[in-house]
């Protein structure tokens, strides 16, 4: 159970209460630093999911913009890691649309292949 504490350390979170990588990341040892590392992994693995889900290369100034909003939403996502798998299934994410990209890429190859060949 949650209490209100004055303090960040003085807040008493069981190694149960957390998702996976928060336990990993000590976040119930030292708050403060797990959170932060915690939300590096969140904002490490939206990169990785917006690269690898998102089909176009935009300009610069549009690429600023999405990163800009992509550090600020990563905040809720953190503190909704702490207790959620966020991390996790930004990671399953990943992997499907890693396996995606690569099946397409693939089919694009032997698409221009056939067409060549013809």
């Amino acid at each position: 159970m949650y209490t209100a504490a004055a303090n960040m350390n003085d807040i008493e979170v069981t190694k149960e209460q957390l998702s996976w990588t928060a336990g990993l990341l000590n976040v119930h040892e030292q708050p403060v630093l797990g959170f932060w590392l915690l939300y590096a992994a969140v904002v490490m693995m939206c990169i990785v999911v917006f690269n690898l889900g998102f089909a176009r290369k935009l300009p610069v100034l549009k690429n600023v913009i999405v990163y800009a909003a992509l550090f600020v939403g990563a905040l809720p996502l953190t503190i909704f890691a702490i207790g959620m798998a966020v991390v996790e299934s930004l990671i399953a994410a990943a992997i499907v649309l890693g396996i995606y990209k690569i099946r397409l890429n693939r089919h694009k190859k032997e698409q221009e292949s056939q067409e060549s060949a013809t």
